[in-house]
């Protein structure tokens, strides 16, 4: 299908583990139809898995169109694209064999999708690490799993908010093993994907990017740890030498504490705590994460599966309604100096967009 005569973007959903929040916050974002003005959602999973969330949910009202065929999408409902047979049982807040398989197959069919170009963004719903490892799908997570499906030698992890940018240097990597992945080469190239994506995914011309240091006080110049001295310092001077504007590196705690980030359009934090941390405690709305690097466009929610909560009708679906925002925003920017979709929206910030959606509805029930 092509999307762009629809005039919308077409939106890949991944459901995440089905034991999770995912399916229901994903039931919770579209049951608004009022988002279909914006894009066309395409959920990838079963009806049996959405009809079991569904019941769950006995105030919200959500229909959707029953596909197994990408040329079958209907641009005026929510898709739901049945990638597995129905059997299996859902068990809300339960680590199984099969909710992991079922987010597998999800992610994998939806993301294959993407690559296609069948889809014009992905959002993926939360998955757990543990029960997606086999010996065909041996990843951490969704980032490097993209980096391998779109061949590309560098990705990074973007936590992005309405205030702040963090991207990380390393992610899901054990804190005793991270110095070792402290390079220059890594750092350059991490800097490489964090300014092109800045400027083509964000419209952002002279991005300035902060650098953190690895250790207490950024070494204290060499007192507390030579990694500042010896390659991070060195990194940054390439870069600029490369036409990135590229300062630091920054002691993390006075940065953030000191609201230093505010001057920057992005941060790049050598490990995950060190920019998880302050993001989640210092982000403006709803936080984002983003795979810059790849030709797909693809967000999702900053939280995981949720269990403690899963099938019980409280989560909280801003994340992955601002995920879902912040994907068309992305859509548009980089269409900027191509064809664009007939969106008024298109050069809006999805903050500015989700108000939008959010005075349009309160119109509606005045």
């Amino acid at each position: 299908m092509n999307s762009t005569a629809q005039n919308k973007p077409v939106i890949g959903i991944s459901c995440g583990d089905t034991n999770g929040i995912g399916p229901e916050i994903i039931i919770k974002t579209f049951c608004d139809t009022r988002l279909l003005e914006y894009c066309t959602p395409v959920i990838f999973t079963s009806n049996k898995v959405i009809n079991f969330y569904r019941k769950t949910l006995p105030d919200v009202n959500f229909s959707f169109s029953s596909i197994k065929d990408s040329t079958r999408i209907n641009p005026k409902q929510v898709n739901v694209y049945n990638c597995w047979e129905e059997d299996g049982d859902i068990t809300p807040g339960q680590l199984t064999a099969d909710a992991g398989n079922n987010a597998v197959i999800s992610l994998t069919i939806a993301a294959e999708a993407l690559k296609a170009g069948k889809l014009d963004a992905l959002v993926t719903a939360p998955i757990h690490k543990k029960n997606i490892q086999s010996d065909t799908f041996n990843f951490p997570g969704h980032t490097p799993y993209l980096k391998n499906l779109f061949e590309v030698k560098e990705v990074a992890m973007f936590m992005v908010a309405e205030n702040m940018r963090v991207a990380l240097l390393t992610e899901h990597v054990p804190l005793k093993d991270v110095a070792q992945y402290i390079t220059k080469e890594n750092i350059l190239s991490k800097l490489q994907v964090m300014n092109e994506s800045l400027k083509k995914d964000f419209g952002i011309n002279k991005p300035k990017i902060a650098v953190l240091g690895l250790n207490p006080h950024a070494g204290d110049e060499g007192l507390l740890g030579k990694e500042e001295e010896e390659i991070i310092r060195p990194a940054i001077k390439d870069a600029k030498q490369k036409n990135m504007l590229c300062f630091g590196p920054y002691s993390s705690d006075a940065f953030f504490a000191r609201g230093q980030y505010e001057k920057f359009d992005a941060v790049l934090a050598m490990y995950h705590d060190q920019g998880l941390i302050p993001f989640k405690s210092l982000a403006l709305g709803e936080g984002v994460n983003f795979t810059a690097g790849i030709k797909g466009v693809r967000t999702s929610p900053d939280h995981g599966v949720a269990f403690d909560i899963a099938g019980k009708g409280i989560a909280d679906e801003s994340s992955f309604r601002e995920a879902v925002f912040t994907a068309i925003q992305i859509i548009h920017n980089r269409k900027e100096n191509g064809e664009q979709y007939k969106n008024p929206l298109k050069k809006m910030s999805a903050a500015v967009l989700r108000n939008a959606v959010d005075e349009r509805i309160n119109l509606d029930e005045s």
